[in-house]
């Protein structure tokens, strides 16, 4: 999935948090007026959770490359000669290797690799002689999205 990316986006926040929080307790903090230090922490924990969340949101986009091809890719299909799973199930995710065979209307079959992260649910869809829906990317025919 994007684990990568929202631990990245979780540290960056964490980050600018902990320089916001140390500049509020040397600036801020000794001349605030007095009764107000509770809500003034308040105010930064719940800018903090709020960030965190608008940043997990962001994190969890999928690419601007498979959005282009799930707007202008061409759909076709794939027959897949063989799966390898590659290391253990992550939680509910699965990487597996895919060799396909790929069929876009228009153009000539040919064969290609892709690495799927597939949930236990798709495992059992993903062997050798199963069809699957694909886009693939009109100008670099090696980019596929696949929906199994």
């Amino acid at each position: 999935m994007k684990h990568k990316r929202i631990l990245r986006t979780v540290a960056f926040i964490t980050t600018g948090y902990l320089i916001l929080l140390s500049l509020w307790l040397n600036l801020f903090y000794p001349d605030s007026a007095e009764g107000t230090e509770g809500f003034q922490v308040m105010f930064l924990v719940c800018l903090y959770g709020a960030m965190l969340g608008l940043g997990m949101l962001i994190a969890d986009r999928t690419t601007r490359e498979d959005r282009k091809i799930e707007r202008d890719g061409l759909e076709g299909w794939a027959t897949i000669r063989a799966a390898t799973p590659l290391g253990r199930v992550i939680g509910d995710v699965q990487r597996t290797e895919l060799d396909l065979d790929l069929m876009v209307p228009g153009s000539e079959p040919y064969s290609g690799k892709v690495v799927f992260e597939a949930g236990r649910s798709d495992l059992s869809r993903l062997v050798a002689g199963q069809v699957v829906s694909v886009l693939v990317d009109p100008d670099d025919r090696t980019r596929i999205l696949i929906f199994p």
